[in-house]
């Protein structure tokens, strides 16, 4: 993690952004007071396509029942 006042920022922005670019924490602060975080930019990822599975994947159709074997064990017997 690189720490910096405002005034370092100011002169030092491109050596700021290099770091940041290889991945490391950026601070930057003014009379000791935290004010900023540079880390590098992740673009968010690709929204998620509703539906992609439709008739894809089945269920079984006992999928909702628990064998008593099974519950029994879950209640120690």
């Amino acid at each position: 993690m690189k720490l910096a006042n405002i005034n370092e920022a100011e002169n030092n922005l491109s050596q700021l952004i290099e770091y940041a670019l290889q991945g490391e924490e950026v601070i930057i602060s003014q009379a000791g007071k935290t004010l900023v975080k540079l880390v590098r930019y992740s673009p968010a990822a690709t929204p998620r396509t509703p539906g992609f599975w439709a008739e894809k994947v089945t269920m079984s159709d006992d999928f909702d029942v628990t064998p008593n074997e099974i519950i029994n064990a879950f209640m120690g017997e």
